[in-house]
């Protein structure tokens, strides 16, 4: 008698290696955005000021990522049904949460903030969604390594007023706007559970960033924003900033379709690190002390919670 066994190859978004290379594409592509961003600030002359011209900054590039995605989407013959009418209005909420209200606090926060204490600070909507997974979700369960993460991040995130104003202190208008992304951001976390009962999870994201994005464009031009200035290298930014977009939201949801959450989101405590080496690299930031300990406590935590998952 002979014995067969029963192995379904593994697809490439499952094996190991790609796995992880796929995951720390995305990681490393949204750490870049901190510096990319502000530097299409620049070569759009869009100054601290410019609220309306922000948002159609982010507004037309998230749009069109969307678009893309969405592009994507029908040509993998994915299912753009809804499952009742009612689901819309969840819909129009996840896109408020993920994208339009979410990037308008990132690009006002980041325009009166430095890229790496940006980057750093934005590393509480991991610690947030654990919280609130925790108060909203009987399947999330409170325990010891979750709380250790969370405490070693949120440590880290207070390390980053360590010592005088000269080297970055709290301000509303940086710090607070980016607290408030942060927040938007685990809510859409939370919410993204609730979207896959209502429509595929990857047309739902196309649409979050399509959507999303014409809600940030609307309003910026009845604030009277613009681009008051075009140049080839504002462009290349913003070419750069859809591929991360698309690119990113694209191997992150396609990874988590077909792995443990964990074994992906570890990854995601390297956001924090990229985002502010990149930034002093490429903005000429000063590097303080604190950022390497605010950042290091920040990715300790990530891991810790997300160890336990794999």
């Amino acid at each position: 008698m002979t014995g067969k066994t029963d192995s379904t190859p593994l697809s490439i978004f499952q094996r190991p290696f790609f796995v992880a290379l796929f995951a720390l594409t995305a990681a490393i592509a949204w750490g870049w955005a901190y510096p990319l961003i502000k530097l299409g600030f620049g070569e759009f002359a869009i100054t601290t000021e410019m609220t309306g011209s922000k948002m159609l900054f982010a507004g037309i590039r998230f749009c069109i990522s969307g678009l893309i995605v969405l592009a994507m989407a029908a040509s993998a013959h994915r299912d753009f049904s809804v499952r009742t009418s009612s689901s819309w209005w969840y819909i129009l909420l996840f896109c408020m949460m993920n994208t339009t209200l979410h990037y308008t606090f990132f690009y006002i926060g980041l325009s009166h903030a430095d890229g790496a204490r940006s980057a750093i600070l934005n590393s509480l909507s991991v610690f947030s969604v654990v919280i609130l997974a925790c108060l909203f979700f009987r399947s999330d369960r409170m325990t010891i390594r979750k709380m250790m993460g969370c405490a070693i991040g949120i440590a880290g995130i207070l390390a980053l007023n360590i010592g005088g104003k000269e080297s970055g202190a709290f301000t509303i208008m940086g710090d607070g706007m980016i607290i408030l992304n942060a927040l938007c951001s685990a809510t859409a976390s939370l919410l993204t559970r609730g979207l896959s009962k209502r429509i595929d999870v990857f047309v739902g994201t196309g649409y979050s960033l399509a959507i999303g994005g014409a809600l940030l464009i609307l309003p910026g031009l009845a604030m009277g924003g613009t681009l008051p200035q075009i140049t080839m290298f504002g462009l290349l930014y913003l070419l750069l900033l859809i591929a991360i977009s698309t690119i990113g939201f694209t191997l992150y949801n396609k990874l988590l379709t077909c792995n443990p959450v964990g074994k992906v989101s570890i990854y995601n405590s390297l956001i924090p690190v990229v985002g502010a080496i990149t930034s002093c690299l490429c903005l000429g930031e000063t590097f303080y002390w604190k950022y390497l300990l605010a950042g290091s406590l920040s990715a300790i935590g990530i891991y810790i919670i997300n160890k336990g998952k794999a």
